[in-house]
């Protein structure tokens, strides 16, 4: 990505009309250059935070903070010293410090900028993507930072700087998250967060593998949790009874959740969790079990299963419906429910074949339309 400058000079010469504009706008540094550049841009940098203070003229501010960039990739291009690593935190250190929105949304595409102009140092690149991932609250950028978490393996390969930085830099970004009450983003995050982990270290994850479970269970949004299951964090969770009550919420119906309920009520407060909420989305799961196997689901069954009074059936299904999770219609006349089609709880070899026979179908439906039109052209 091109970087923006004041004019294509030197860097010497760039640093020299930094520090005229720093001082001009009453910065505390030396009024004359030094005899090294670096040395000029480590004191431009230390100072360059009272641009914030002219909030107004935003295209001034990003044009002077895209000139520092210009210099860093520079330096960070063709020396790669440990003096440039230094400048790159000291540069996000000071553009982290604002608190101010417009302000922190000109941070953050700064640094995006010095993020894709580095693109041959990866430590370099990590201290900056820590700052953006810091500057997203404030800049209110959260949701691009994690459609970003596709690329980490690819910016960040494990072998150059380890699997404990991206797990730091995820942990970050899922504290931030979750202080600004985005947890439908939180929990995306955190299942990146236990795939990094493998057999051999599974165990140091495992506080974040209950985490994950607990919200994964607690959204009134999630109902399909089958992935989780086959995270290495939570497998190293199998025999306690969070693994059990996960499996539960993936595979099982609600009467296997009640007689759960009644060993376990003291781990389920514990968890912070509402069985009221778990019940209400145990019947959900369980009708959606029902409707994977019967087409047509009369009330009685409908209220035998989910353990319902007579009158709370038809709102309960209503309440379904509202979901997508099911497609039905409720045929009052004939008190039952028939079913169009209905989401998979779990998405395994059976679903894959169900897949597989259903496109057959509609391949062989598909050519027999076209051999009936074949026909009438030709009678025609």
């Amino acid at each position: 990505m091109p970087v923006e400058t004041f004019i294509d000079i030197t860097e010497k010469e760039q640093c020299e009309e930094l520090r005229e504009y720093m001082l001009a706008l009453g910065a505390a540094i030396p009024p004359n250059p030094t005899d090294s550049y670096l040395t000029d841009l480590s004191q431009i940098i230390s100072v360059c935070d009272i641009v914030f203070k002219n909030v107004e003229r935003e295209a001034e501010v990003e044009m002077v903070l895209n000139s520092i960039v210009s210099v860093l990739i520079f330096e960070g291009t063709s020396n790669n010293s440990e003096a440039c690593s230094a400048l790159v935190a000291s540069f996000c250190d000071q553009l982290a410090k604002t608190s101010h929105q417009k302000m922190a949304a000109i941070n953050f595409r700064v640094l995006q900028n010095l993020f894709n102009g580095l693109t041959n140092n990866a430590a370099m690149r990590f201290r900056v993507c820590n700052t953006i991932v810091k500057l997203s609250a404030v800049s209110g950028q959260m949701r691009q930072v994690v459609n970003n978490l596709g690329q980490l393996k690819k910016w960040f390969p494990v072998e150059v700087l380890g699997a404990e930085k991206i797990q730091s830099l995820l942990r970050l970004l899922h504290s931030i998250l979750m202080e600004h009450r985005q947890p439908e983003l939180a929990h995306k995050v955190m299942v990146e967060l236990l795939t990094t982990y493998t057999d051999e270290n599974a165990s140091q994850a495992r506080e974040d593998a209950r985490k994950c479970i607990v919200a994964a269970i607690a959204d009134p949004h999630t109902f399909l949790m089958d992935y989780l299951l086959a995270l290495k964090p939570v497998k190293f969770l199998e025999g306690e009874p969070i693994h059990e009550l996960l499996t539960i919420f993936v595979t099982e119906n609600l009467a296997a959740y009640l007689e759960f309920a009644k060993v376990n009520a003291n781990q389920i407060e514990t968890l912070a969790l509402s069985h009221e909420a778990n019940l209400q989305k145990m019947r959900l799961l369980t009708f959606m079990q029902m409707a994977e196997t019967k087409k047509e689901l009369p009330y009685a069954d409908i209220q035998k299963e989910l353990q319902l009074a007579a009158e709370q059936v038809e709102l309960f299904v209503i309440e379904v419906l509202k979901t997508k999770l099911v497609k039905a219609h409720i045929d009052q006349a004939n008190r039952r429910v028939v079913v169009s089609c209905t989401m998979h709880r779990t998405f395994g070899r059976a679903q894959w074949s169900q897949l597989r026979d259903t496109l057959n179908k509609c391949d062989r439906n598909m050519a027999s339309v076209q051999q009936t039109l074949y026909k009438a052209v030709e009678m025609s």
